[in-house]
């Protein structure tokens, strides 16, 4: 029965099955096969001698990397500066979605949501140019502190504020990208409950409260549960851009530190050990927050 089920099925989604080949084949180059690599995390690797003609060393690599006081610190940077991004630059999207929200000259509530989608779309190769000048010693900013009578601020050059600079910058890019989902949310309320409210006597900000926040609440739940997986991707392209040495006690990640410890210090099995152990404590964030949300919202992504 199951084998006469299976020549149906193929017989009638043949031809499905034979355009996703390529995807498939695609799949299996540049995602499955280059795993073959991660040998080299467990090796002292060296380009000349091959996978298999270099040296065994086990489990070294992993522990000079957490032995090592500037492993310990990229994962703190990395923690405080990814759930820093993920925590603010939700709330921010959240208060936005709802200030738009409540815009109804429909003309200039869609020129808002253009200027603020834009910034998602630009590389952070051409918005860390232009903030490294606006925020540099002689840039834009300091000038007009300078005109109050303020000390010039080392926003890149000071390891204290160069986090919250990280985070800031990575808010006003993405806010109004991630507002899509709340805004969205919220084109669901039912529009009699507002009216209900109205007649009760309820003010705007009672309607906000009472209304639109506790609509907002599931998305915001699964939003926020789902994002358990990035605390570990701080923003490699941005702190790239922005970082320099002098800000390496707090601006480092482990995506910028595997970085420099493969491509510029040529140390290929430390670097490759650093990737994997980020790639598995992701995966496996990445599992508990998809469980997480099946389980208190019974929302399913696959």
């Amino acid at each position: 029965m199951e084998i006469r089920k299976t020549r149906w099925n193929l017989k009638k989604n043949g031809i499905l099955y034979v355009m996703l080949i390529p995807a498939f084949a695609l799949l299996a180059i540049f995602s499955y096969y280059p795993l073959y690599g991660l040998v080299i995390a467990f090796q002292n690797f060296m380009p000349g001698k091959g996978f298999w003609g270099s040296q065994w060393v086990g489990l070294r690599n992993f522990r000079m990397f957490f032995m090592m006081p500037d492993g310990l610190q990229v994962v703190r940077n990395t923690f405080v500066i990814a759930v820093s991004k993920i925590i603010f630059g939700n709330l921010t999207s959240i208060v936005f979605a709802l200030l738009l929200n409540e815009v109804r000259v429909l003309r200039y509530k869609r020129m808002v949501q253009t200027l603020v989608y834009l910034p998602h779309f630009l590389s952070w190769v051409v918005v860390g140019g232009v903030f490294i000048d606006l925020l540099g010693s002689r840039g834009i900013v300091n000038l007009i502190l300078s005109l109050f009578g303020a000390k010039p601020v080392a926003f890149l050059g000071n390891a204290s504020i160069f986090p919250v600079t990280i985070v800031v910058t990575d808010i006003w890019k993405g806010f109004g990208w991630g507002a899509i989902i709340y805004l969205a949310a919220l084109s669901n309320v039912d529009v009699q409950l507002y009216e209900a409210a109205i007649i009760d006597g309820a003010n705007k900000w009672q309607q906000v409260f009472y209304i639109t926040i506790p609509a907002l609440l599931p998305t915001i739940a699964v939003v926020y549960t789902l994002a358990l997986g990035n605390v570990l991707n701080a923003g490699f392209e941005q702190v790239l851009m922005l970082y320099n040495p002098v800000v390496y006690s707090t601006g480092d990640i482990i995506d910028t530190y595997t970085y420099r410890a493969g491509l510029e210090q040529f140390r290929y099995s430390y670097s490759a050990a650093v990737g994997m152990f980020k790639s598995v404590v992701a995966g496996a964030l990445i599992i508990l927050s998809y469980r997480l949300v099946y389980r208190y919202s019974d929302y399913r992504i696959f």
